[in-house]
């Protein structure tokens, strides 16, 4: 009999024992933590995840595809729950990707699009509607002359979307002859010094006679600034950018950068992690969008960016706590 009380008590004891979920692990592979924009989101994101019960791991590929896929493939023989993927080429992941599907691992794209892969949701901006404002915000200023083109990564899927925008509002003042196209150059990697080569050869063959830089981030508009800078043209030739980094940021309240587009950070980065955790838990999130990536019709989730220069900074990237004021007004 008391052998039978101690079972029934040991048992008693393990039903009303609270029972732990195993945390939902996640593994973050990352373009290139070199640049500023990819800091913030992982910082964010990691805070939110691991608020969320979450474990995360981190690996940056620093621009390199070959290192990507061999850190995703890491990930997956770690066992992660979920990939959390900001591609540096999002054309060459499909077989990785097929990796981590067998195993049952799901995959979220974020803010870049994987093509020919399958992919269980997308986040992002609206990156075409990225592309309209930057053109907008360009046109008010001058809907004539000579306009240089300067896209992103010509691997970067968003890429492609930013230049569909832009010509969503160029291609009619293009066809008017108002605007004339003088060159059209697309940036590897996103980097400021492809950009500065790129724009210095572009005034030299226009002989300075450049009024319009379309450019598709801040990193490459810095890069042409740096070369317009040289020419005593900063300032005078008007340009766009995107991020709404803290150099970039300061150089539109200086005027040497017409306007930046912000994509409020901590909001994409936060619903990011909320996003893989309902994936890593088996849930299926909820969705306002859906884009074909060339396999399937992925499901997604699209914010809405934001168009800033000097007369509006204070009320969007300062009062988002973005960057501080005393940053940018330095």
């Amino acid at each position: 009999m008391k052998k039978l009380t101690t079972l029934l008590c040991a048992l008693a004891i393990a039903v009303s024992a609270p029972v732990f979920a195993k945390p939902v692990k996640i593994g973050m592979a990352i373009d290139d933590l070199r640049l500023e924009r990819w800091q913030k989101d992982r910082d964010f994101f990691v805070g939110k995840a691991e608020e969320l019960g979450a474990d995360v791991f981190v690996q940056s590929a620093n621009g390199n595809e070959t290192a990507q896929i061999s850190q995703i493939e890491n990930m997956i023989s770690r066992g992660v729950d979920v990939l959390v993927i900001i591609p540096y080429n999002g054309m060459v992941l499909a077989n990785v990707i097929a990796e981590a599907k067998a195993e049952g691992i799901k995959v979220l794209a974020y803010d870049r699009l994987i093509n020919n892969a399958d992919i269980d949701f997308y986040l992002s901006f609206d990156n075409e509607k990225v592309g309209e404002l930057q053109a907008e915000a360009l046109i008010k200023h001058k809907a004539s002359g000579n306009f240089f083109l300067m896209g992103g990564s010509p691997v970067d899927n968003n890429a492609k979307l930013f230049r569909q925008g832009q010509m969503n509002v160029l291609q009619p003042l293009i066809d008017k002859g108002d605007i004339k196209v003088v060159g059209d150059q697309w940036v590897d990697g996103w980097l400021a010094e492809n950009a500065l080569k790129i724009m210095e050869n572009a005034l030299t063959a226009n002989h300075n006679d450049i009024d319009v830089v379309v450019a598709s981030n801040d990193s490459t508009a810095g890069g042409a600034i740096q070369a317009l800078e040289a020419q005593g043209l900063a300032g005078k030739v008007y340009i766009s950018g995107q991020d709404a980094d803290l150099a970039a940021a300061r150089r539109v309240v200086e005027g040497t950068q017409t306007m930046t587009i912000y994509k409020p950070i901590k909001l994409l980065a936060t619903t990011a992690a909320e996003l893989a955790v309902q994936l890593g838990k088996g849930q299926t999130p909820t969705s306002n969008a859906s884009l074909n990536n060339g396999t399937k019709d992925v499901p997604a989730y699209l914010l809405t960016p934001i168009a800033v220069d000097k007369t509006n900074i204070d009320q969007t990237v300062i009062a988002d706590g973005f960057h501080s004021k005393a940053d940018v007004y330095q």
